[in-house]
């Protein structure tokens, strides 16, 4: 695993990938993907974006399999409407990353069902998205379900008296909230592929620090996260070599579900893949199980045959 780059990629002819996020890390997936031969799909909900990024990727390689699918995350008609076109489409998903973001918005939004928008579209977007392609997942031969999380998740906790941030809006425990339960569903999911024989490996993976345009788009214009991305550059790795980790995860043989992957140098902020260190809210497996029935309850969508036995943690 030393030194892993995009060129250690195994050749990816004949697999179908589904990358969200059509900016920064996605669109470093996608390029990667597509340089390996994989047949991509690059979900995203900007329909000028998203085609742009695909035209950019077809510059770059000429022979790309690529297309564009609108998703938005934000939006569970929009996941239903993507599941359903694609699974009219394709026998088979070989490959999921779920990576699209957003990060700490200076006030309280929703989604269009009216979840928290970081909880809603980090995680709850990407909770539906998974159960609803797992079918086509399930029919692929040892398909993998990349989940982005952040080193933000290491000072998250799952607020279950308040998982949408009604009662009171921090942007940022707001969004490590968001990152922590991204963690703990790639950790659940894997564990209930393997209890249920589903045939899927689930890893979860961060970008460590990347100079990517998420902390420009979301915080206010003053913002410390803006300001840093601004006038503190170094500090920033590229995004291709942010996009390493989950590119480690979803190709890489000797990656194994249920775990973490992350940047090796200065705790996990830059360089190259390797493993991470799990937060210890991450680890506990009855508070995954709640909040995995929790997800079900909130978006009325559930896992096919998923069997979850977890002991009840007190509010």
């Amino acid at each position: 695993m030393t030194g892993w780059t995009a060129s250690d990629i195994p050749p990816q002819q004949g697999r179908t990938a589904v990358v969200t996020g059509t900016g920064g890390l996605g669109f470093e997936d996608a390029l990667a993907l597509a340089r390996s031969g994989g047949d991509v799909i690059l979900a995203g909900r900007n329909p000028l974006k998203g085609p742009d990024a695909v035209a950019r990727i077809r510059q770059l390689v000429p022979q790309a399999i690529i297309s564009f699918e609108q998703l938005d995350l934000a939006s569970l008609k929009s996941i239903d409407d993507f599941a359903e076109r694609l699974s009219s489409k394709r026998p088979s998903v070989d490959m999921l990353i779920n990576n699209a973001g957003v990060m700490v918005p200076p006030r309280r939004q929703e989604t269009e069902d009216g979840f928290e928008l970081q909880f809603g579209t980090n995680f709850l977007g990407h909770f539906a998205l998974t159960a609803r392609l797992l079918p086509l997942l399930r029919n692929a031969s040892k398909a993998r379900v990349v989940t982005l999380s952040s080193i933000a998740a290491r000072a998250g906790s799952i607020n279950f008296a308040d998982l949408n941030a009604e009662q009171g809006y921090k942007p940022m425990p707001v969004y490590s909230q968001s990152k922590l339960a991204c963690l703990m569903f790639a950790l659940e999911l894997d564990r209930l592929s393997k209890k249920n024989g589903w045939g899927v490996s689930s890893i979860a993976a961060h970008p460590g620090i990347s100079r990517t345009d998420l902390l420009l788009n979301a915080p206010g214009k003053f913002s410390l996260e803006r300001t840093m991305r601004t006038f503190l550059p170094f500090l920033f790795q590229p995004a291709a070599q942010g996009a390493l980790p989950a590119l480690f995860a979803a190709t890489a043989p000797e990656a194994k579900g249920g775990t973490y992957y992350g940047p090796d140098k200065m705790s996990e902020v830059r360089g190259h893949p390797a493993p991470a260190k799990v937060p210890d809210a991450a680890l506990d497996e009855a508070v995954a199980g709640r909040l995995w029935r929790s997800s079900e309850e909130l978006t009325g969508i559930s896992f096919p045959g998923a069997m979850i036995e977890r002991a009840t943690v007190p509010v």
